[in-house]
This record gives structure tokens, C-alpha cells and sequence, in this order.
């Protein structure tokens, strides 16, 4: 018996499932999964996070959502090797990433194993969402994360051995939390990587990178609208539990940023979870322009 397929609604989609072609070639130039379109240095790098808005590093075509890594490739399929250290796409994203560390112009995020470039206009958005105020910073960090947090207020930029024994952290576990633990909530972010003489990072404050954008006040529904808006404008459909596994929002907050997005005419929704742009709307006509000015399919 063959099943009637229906354009117009669309069944809320495991993660696994396959999505319509129409939504995969758009994805393919968005995400730039295209030869013609693969990154293949640094400018290309932050042309691609300034597009997409935000996307991960080294996640492949087994993770939803942008990703360095899969531009870099610029194909669809592509699934990061066991050995990654002998893969040359995999070297090749990982060197982009420690230039656009250096260069700090776009933001290098580390939300628990989540790991997000994102475009200077979103970091407000994430913050509003992630950070941490410094008025809140009592009862939200632990005591060795604002141990560390007291030596970057004082030395400013610190490499993480000095670090971790300016803050007299004798764990190299417990230090490794606290730092996940700030950069979690936006205090901190690396702002330079050495290997010789021995491999190193270097950590700084992220309000000295992004002054204006971490001291911007922004109401939390409107960065969950915003976040989905950047999500959806690339993506052109978003299926259940998506944009959360991109994210790291709940799918509830995920949840609110897309309905926020169906209220203002921007989304439409087709079923539980799944969300797809309004063509129709001049918002997404301006959301799929590419910011080096070409119009996307």
C-alpha cells in the first residue's frame, strides 16, 4: 500500500529521519555543503558563522545543524574518521579553529561537550540565555570556578597552567570543571593556543573581546526568538527536538523561540515540533540573503 504524502503538514521527525529533498538542497548551500561553496580559510571561516549565525565545530553529517567541520568537507555526508588526527578535513577545521581563536571575531563557545562558533550579533541572544551576571555570580558558580574567576579579574589573560596555580586548583579534574563551568556561562573564552613548547591554551575575558555584546540587556524571550530565528532562516525546517540538540536549550525554550516565530508571521507550523520558514514573508525573504549578498535558494 503506498502511503499519500502531504506537503503541506509534515509528521513530527526522529532524528533519523529523512528530510524533504526540497529542505536538504537548501541546507547544502546554506551549510555550505557544497564544493563550490566549502570553507577553506579563516575569512571563509567567519563569512560562514556571519551566515549561519552560529554552528558547531567538529560535529558531521550525524549531528543536525551547521557545522566547520561539514563546510570544510563541503559535502553532505560527511562523517569525521576514528583517527581524526591523521584526516586532513579534520586537521584542516581544527587549525581554522585555533586561527579564528586568535583572531576573536566570532565567539568561540564551550557549553558543557557543546562547542559553538557564534556571530557577534547572536552573542547577546546566547548570553541573555547562558551568562552568568556578575551580580548572580555567587549563587550560580561553584567555588573554584569563581576562584579562577578572581585570577582572570586580576591578570586579565592567563595560560592555564598559570592559572591553575595562581587559583591553588591541585586537581587537574576539579580545575578542568571550573573552566568548563566559565565558559558555560560566558566569562571566559580562549584568546590564543601554543604547541610548542608544550601545548597550551590561553584564556581571557570574554567581556574584553565582546564589551558591547555581553553588556547588552536582553529580555530572555526574545533571545530564545532570536536564537530560533537564526536557526530557522538557514535551515528552512526545523523538526522536533532540533533546534534544541543544536542549541543546547530545552526543548522547551526551544519550543517558545519557534512559537514566537509562528506569532509574528516569520514561521509556520506544520505539526508537534516542526516548524517551517514563511517564504511568503519579507522577514524570510531578508533571512536568505547571504551575508556576502547572494540570494539563497
Amino acid at each position: 500500500m503506498m502511503t499519500r504524502r502531504t506537503p503541506t503538514r509534515i509528521r513530527a521527525m526522529s532524528p533519523r529521519q529523512t528530510l524533504p529533498p526540497d529542505i536538504e538542497e537548501i541546507r547544502d548551500f546554506t551549510w555550505r555543503r557544497q564544493g563550490d561553496r566549502q570553507v577553506d580559510s579563516p575569512a571563509d571561516a567567519e563569512r560562514f558563522i556571519d551566515e549561519v549565525g552560529f554552528a558547531a565545530c567538529l560535529t558531521d553529517s550525524r549531528r543536525p545543524g551547521p557545522s566547520l567541520y561539514v563546510a570544510v568537507c563541503g559535502r553532505r555526508d560527511a562523517v569525521l574518521p576514528r583517527n581524526v588526527q591523521k584526516a586532513p578535513e579534520a586537521s584542516r577545521t581544527w587549525l581554522l579553529k585555533d586561527e579564528l581563536v586568535r583572531r576573536g571575531r566570532v565567539y568561540y563557545a564551550k557549553f558543557g561537550t557543546r562547542t559553538l562558533f557564534i556571530a557577534p550579533r547572536l552573542v547577546p541572544y546566547f548570553h541573555a540565555v547562558r551568562g552568568v551576571r556578575r551580580a548572580d555570580e555567587a549563587a550560580r558558580l561553584s567555588d573554584d570556578a569563581r576562584a579562577l574567576l578572581r585570577v582572570f579579574r586580576r591578570e586579565w589573560e592567563i595560560s592555564t597552567a598559570d592559572l591553575r596555580a595562581e587559583a591553588g586548583i591541585t586537581s587537574r579534574g576539579a580545575f578542568t570543571r571550573a573552566l568548563d563551568e566559565l565558559q558555560s556561562a560566558m566569562l571566559v573564552v580562549p584568546s590564543e593556543v601554543y604547541y610548542e613548547p608544550r601545548f597550551t591554551y590561553i584564556y581571557t575575558l570574554a567581556v574584553g573581546r565582546f564589551p558591547d555584546a555581553l553588556r547588552r540587556r536582553v529580555p530572555r524571550d526574545v533571545a530564545l526568538r532570536e536564537i530560533a530565528r537564526a536557526f530557522l532562516s538557514t535551515a528552512t525546517l526545523t523538526t522536533r527536538g532540533e533546534l534544541a540538540r543544536v542549541t543546547g536549550l530545552s526543548r522547551a525554550e526551544a519550543g517558545l523561540g519557534n512559537r514566537a516565530l509562528v506569532a509574528e508571521g516569520y514561521a509556520q507550523m506544520l505539526g508537534t515540533g516542526v516548524y517551517r520558514l514563511a517564504a511568503e514573508s519579507k522577514a524570510g525573504r531578508r533571512a536568505r540573503t547571504g551575508a556576502d549578498g547572494v540570494t539563497l535558494p
